[in-house]
């Protein structure tokens, strides 16, 4: 048993890193990789949390562990504190990329024109030679905001309309929609009319949450307009060989479309419709905002995307 003469003096940044991880993984062996510890030691760990705390904190459900109502209460203040232990750290580190072995993990869609994701890797490569950079896609059934807090992602590339206001957010670029089509496409090289686009048929992506409308079909329905989408897709970068087998037309951001009409034989159009502009941002979480070397991976990204000619045209 633990005999402190104060219950927190047995806490140390150990013990809050794994209650932290504990908590929103909702599994000891899941924690235990994310901490590259040994289950029995992440059991040990707990089993001290328990006692100080004088709370279960987790409990096993169908799904593997649930944690308390005092588990869930905590998670917030042990996260400031994580957060304040690693500035404390960190604060009088000066960052030099040229001697770095930091791995620095961007989740991002396939929506990006890879050749803007290329050179962001060749800036890393150049002024951080020895750092590895992980890209990670954005799947329909990702939780990137928990990744960004938990520190598995340390920045988002997104364009959704409404992002999370807890989150750090620097915007990039903006882009405009076009409509992809192969050039054997009935539609294809003349202008679309607003009855040429409604009565076509579509090729989406897959929305990232469930029931969740994407830009377009969000902008058509305030207008009390209704499009003909015949398969969403989750990957964006299958669709444009996709249209090489359908007439579909596929609205997406100029700058991808027209990284894809220079190596297939498809075609882009003006959309009938004026679409607002897809908007592009860098998100990071708090924990990390003040650590010189994510400091310097964001400036970078932010640099490429914001200015390379690539991004858009």
């Amino acid at each position: 048993m633990i005999h402190p003469t104060n219950k927190w003096e047995a806490l140390d940044a150990h013990l809050l890193q794994v209650l932290y991880v504990l908590l929103t993984e909702k599994s000891v062996s899941n924690a235990a990789k994310r901490l590259n510890q040994s289950q029995p030691a992440i059991s040990t760990a707990l089993k001290k949390l328990r006692e100080i705390t004088g709370d279960q904190l987790l409990v096993r459900s169908r799904n593997g562990m649930t944690p308390t109502e005092r588990g869930l209460s905590l998670l917030e203040p042990v996260s400031q504190v994580l957060s304040q232990l690693e500035l404390i750290a960190t604060q009088q580190v000066n960052f030099d990329p040229a001697q770095s072995r930091q791995v620095f993990n961007l989740a991002a869609s396939d929506y990006l024109n890879p050749i803007a994701i290329g050179e962001i890797l060749r800036r890393i490569h150049v002024e951080a030679p020895h750092c590895t950079v992980i890209m990670h896609s954005m799947g329909h059934n990702v939780d990137y905001a928990h990744a960004l807090e938990s520190g598995m992602y340390d920045a988002v590339i997104g364009n959704w309309p409404q992002p999370p206001e807890y989150l750090r957010l620097a915007p990039l670029f903006e882009d405009e929609v076009v409509c992809l089509m192969r050039k054997l496409h009935p539609l294809a090289n003349k202008p679309l009319s607003m009855d040429d686009y409604l009565n076509a048929d579509h090729i989406a992506p897959t929305p990232y949450t469930v029931g969740q409308r994407g830009v377009i079909d969000l902008h058509l329905s305030k207008e009390r307009l209704k499009r003909n989408i015949v398969a969403f897709i989750p990957y964006f970068g299958m669709i444009p060989y996709m249209l090489l087998q359908l007439d579909a037309i596929f609205s997406a951001p100029r700058s991808f479309s027209r990284h894809y009409s220079a190596l297939l034989p498809l075609t882009i159009s003006t959309a009938p419709i004026q679409f607002p502009k897809i908007s592009y941002y860098l998100l990071w979480h708090e924990r990390q905002h003040r650590s010189p070397e994510f400091r310097w991976f964001r400036d970078l990204v932010i640099s490429v995307l914001r200015n390379d000619s690539h991004v858009v045209n």
